[in-house]
C-alpha cells in the first residue's frame, strides 16, 4: 500500500474501486473538464446545499457564533453561505485531484512558504488544520516533495472510503495508518524520519482529548500534535491550503521551534490559539459544518 501510484493517476495498478459506482463515475466524468467548469458546479451545489441542508447549516452558523460574537448575523450568514460553496466546490475538486493527469494536478497545485522545512531531516510532523483544501495540500505535498510519508486515518469500510483513501495515496510514498492501530506505528515512522500528515483540529470524543480555548470556547482537543512531536522527536510544521481561482495554494508555515513543551495540555492550547490566526485569515474555508463543540465540559449542555 506504500508504493507511489503511476503518473497517470490512482486508476492504474492500485485495485481502483469500482467505477459503477454513480459516484465515482461522476467525478472521473468531471476530471477532464476545465476547472472553472467544476468550480461552476461546486459553487451551484453549495448553494443548493445551503437551503436544503438545515441541519448542517445550523451546525456551522452555531460554530460562527461561537467563535465570532462580535460579527453580525447578517455578516455570519454571508461568511456560512460562502462556507458551504467552497465546501462543495473542494468535494468537485477531488474529481481532478484524484483522476486527472498528474501533470494537470501539478499545474493547479502550489506549494509556497518556508517549502525547506519539509525537506529539513527528521521526522515530521505536517499539522494540517481542516480548510477544505486539506486533501489538496497533501497532495500537493506527496506529489513535489520526495520524501516516505504517512497518515493517519479512520477506516469507514465501504466502496466510497476506498476511493478516497487511494486518492490520498495517489502520488508519492504514502504509508496509511489506521487510528485503531495506536500512536506505536506513528511514532516508529517519525523516528525513521517520515513526514506525517495530521488533521488533529476535529472533536474525537472526550477519551482521546484535553480541554483547552478555542476562540474562547472550552473545546475538547486532541494533544497528539505534541505528544507526537516529543515522542517520535520530530519537528512540526503548520500547512495551511487556500482554494484560490487557479486551484490551491499549500502555504508551508515556519516550523514551530519553540515546540512541544513540558505540558501537553499547554501545547494543546497553544496549537488552537496559532489555529485561530490561520482560521481569521479565510474564514469562509474552514470546516464549520463539523460538530467542533460537540464534547462539553461536565455539566455543560449542548450547544447544538
Amino acid at each position: 500500500m506504500s508504493d507511489a501510484a503511476p503518473e497517470g493517476g490512482v486508476d492504474e495498478g492500485r485495485g481502483a474501486p469500482d467505477v459503477r459506482h454513480p459516484a465515482i463515475w461522476l467525478m472521473r466524468a468531471l476530471a477532464p473538464l476545465p476547472l472553472g467548469v467544476v468550480r461552476a458546479l461546486g459553487a451551484g451545489l453549495g448553494r443548493v446545499l445551503y437551503r436544503v441542508a438545515g441541519k448542517r447549516r445550523g451546525i456551522a452558523l452555531t460554530n460562527l457564533r461561537l467563535c465570532f460574537p462580535e460579527w453580525s448575523e447578517a455578516e455570519r450568514e454571508a461568511v456560512a453561505r460562502r462556507n458551504f460553496i467552497h465546501f462543495a466546490q473542494a468535494f468537485l475538486d477531488r474529481a481532478w485531484l484524484w483522476h486527472a493527469p498528474a501533470e494537470v494536478v501539478r499545474q493547479r497545485l502550489r506549494l509556497t512558504g518556508d517549502v525547506d522545512a519539509l525537506r529539513q531531516p527528521g521526522g515530521v510532523v505536517i499539522f494540517a488544520p481542516h480548510f477544505y483544501g486539506m486533501d489538496a495540500g497533501g497532495s500537493a505535498i506527496m506529489q513535489q516533495i520526495p520524501r516516505v510519508s504517512s497518515t493517519v486515518y479512520a477506516d469507514q469500510g465501504g466502496v466510497l472510503d476506498e476511493w478516497m483513501r487511494q486518492g490520498r495515496q495517489r502520488f508519492g510514498n504514502v504509508t496509511p495508518i489506521a487510528r485503531k492501530a495506536g500512536m506505536k506505528p506513528v511514532v516508529r515512522a517519525l523516528r525513521e524520519g517520515q513526514l506525517l500528515y495530521l488533521l488533529p483540529d476535529m472533536d474525537l470524543g472526550p477519551e482521546e482529548s484535553v480541554f483547552v480555548p478555542f476562540f474562547g470556547v472550552p473545546t475538547a482537543t486532541v494533544p497528539s500534535v505534541p505528544r507526537l512531536a516529543q515522542l517520535g522527536r520530530a519537528h512540526v510544521v503548520p500547512v495551511v491550503t487556500r482554494l484560490t481561482p487557479t486551484g490551491y495554494d499549500a502555504e508551508v508555515q515556519p516550523t514551530w521551534t519553540d515546540y512541544p513543551g513540558d505540558d501537553p495540555v499547554a501545547d494543546t492550547a497553544l496549537m488552537n490559539a496559532r489555529l485561530e490566526g490561520y482560521i481569521r485569515t479565510m474564514p469562509d474555508q474552514y470546516y464549520w459544518v463539523h460538530k467542533r463543540f460537540k464534547t462539553r465540559p461536565a455539566g455543560v449542555g449542548s450547544v447544538y
